[in-house]
């Protein structure tokens, strides 16, 4: 059975709101002039009096709806505009006679006090985008907008000077044929090798999205990172050296001065009666120190040719187990945690345990406490902690620093030897005082 195809639609023409008007007024007195005309005819008046009179009330009833669809039409046109100009940002036009008592002149009234948050609103828009498009143009990284058929809307003056073209030139152009198309895959966060027509070397990438005008967009940033790895490189050499500089001085100062005395006392004529005991004691502060700056360079090196971890099954209940009985100054206590097995190098671990034992031991010998050794295990993670009852940190933001210590006869190397390790697994290490008594708790997180 064939369905009746469908009826096509007649368009209707809507009368517009002025005509509805006229045609209200127009019907309202029609009756009238209707009656008018009645009554005259039944009166016997003349033909020249009907028709003269009738068409007076004719032309009143005509005038009459003129001047209703003026009132009525007149004040809407202003109104349309007065909203026509503050669609188009023209806040000078005000409407007059605007009274609060009349319901047109309030919305005259309204439309007036519109102009001012609209003109605050539009001032601010435009002073925003100012300053966005002025950073934009200032600030020493790329930035492109690439819409989301990868051409390019939007590109500042970094980004012209890295693509090597104008902005002109580069707007409307693909993103991939301007060479940012490896740039709009991938993380949306990493550090890429890239060349450019401007410049080559690693950039940062951050790849965002936004919406203009209603439309996907993506803000694509390429920063630079080659001036700030050399900046913390300077940092890092100039740490190096002064630390370094401190360290050999220390020795080399009471060396250079024994030295000194040491070969005065061999130039005397005739030698004092003590001056074999005196050469004994100053060659065994010169070999103490020498031996002192030999620890110190050995540790450094320690620290700098830490390998890559082996990684194989550790068990952490033997591992924790293990290093608590090596400490033989202060029994260290156990507390075991759940049955966890990691992926680790074992020798870096015990390295990284035994500093933070040695570490809580120290401490606690102080005040006379112990310390504990506890472990548990979250979603994907293990949180190893070593708990003293020591005297708690000293207020220093130097723990993690190389050769810093607050131990006399101590490196400055065992607290960011563990760290290197723990960082090394893909972990953390870090130092916070107890908040239900003295101590310290070291915390390792490690992977599972």
């Amino acid at each position: 059975m064939s369905r009746a195809a469908p009826r096509p639609r007649v368009a209707r023409r809507r009368i517009s709101h002025d005509a509805r008007i006229v045609a209200l007024v127009l019907a309202g007195g029609l009756p009238a002039v209707l009656t008018v005309f009645l009554l005259l005819v039944l009166d016997h008046h003349s033909a020249r009096v009907v028709w003269t009179v009738g068409g007076l009330v004719v032309i009143a009833w005509l005038a009459a709806a003129a001047a209703v669809r003026a009132h009525v039409v007149r004040p809407l046109q202003t109104l349309a505009n007065l909203l026509a100009a503050l669609r188009e940002g023209d806040y000078s036009i005000r409407a007059r006679g605007a009274d609060l008592d009349d319901p047109l002149g309030l919305a005259f009234a309204e439309v007036n006090a519109l102009r001012e948050p609209l003109r605050a609103q539009r001032l601010g828009a435009v002073e925003a985008i100012a300053l966005l498009q002025r950073v934009m143009a200032e600030v020493d990284v790329a930035m492109f907008a690439v819409d989301a058929g990868g051409v390019l809307r939007l590109a500042n003056r970094a980004g012209e000077r890295l693509l090597g073209k104008p902005a002109d030139a580069l707007l409307g152009m693909r993103a991939a044929d301007a060479g940012l198309g490896d740039c709009l895959l991938g993380e949306p966060r990493r550090v890429l090798d890239a060349s450019f027509p401007g410049d080559d070397g690693r950039w940062e990438l951050r790849r965002s999205g936004f919406r203009q005008g209603g439309m996907p967009m993506q803000l694509v940033v390429l920063s630079d990172v080659r001036r700030v790895l050399r900046e913390e490189e300077r940092r890092a050499w100039q740490r190096l050296v002064r630390v370094l500089s401190h360290e050999i001085n220390n020795s080399l100062a009471p060396i250079q001065s024994l030295a000194g005395s040491l070969r005065a006392l061999l130039s005397r004529t005739p030698r004092p009666m003590d001056a074999e005991e005196d050469l004994e004691r100053g060659l065994a502060v010169i070999g103490g120190r020498a031996e002192s700056l030999g620890r110190f360079m050995r540790s450094y090196a320690r620290m700098a040719r830490l390998p890559a971890p082996v990684l194989a099954p550790v068990s952490v209940g033997e591992w924790v187990e293990r290093v608590a009985q090596l400490e033989k100054r202060l029994p260290v206590r156990v507390h075991p945690g759940p049955p966890v097995t990691i992926a680790a190098d074992g020798d870096q671990l015990d390295q990284l345990l035994i500093n933070l034992v040695s570490n809580a031991v120290d401490a606690a010998s102080e005040t006379g406490g112990g310390v504990v050794v506890t472990w548990q295990r979250t979603v994907d993670m293990l949180e190893l902690s070593v708990i003293d009852d020591g005297p708690g940190l000293p207020p220093s933001a130097n723990l993690f620093t190389p050769f810093f210590t607050t131990k006399r006869n101590g490196t400055g190397i065992g607290l960011v030897l563990s760290q290197q390790i723990a960082e090394a697994h893909g972990g953390t290490l870090s130092l916070e005082n107890r908040t239900e008594g003295p101590g310290c708790v070291a915390r390792v997180r490690l992977p599972i």
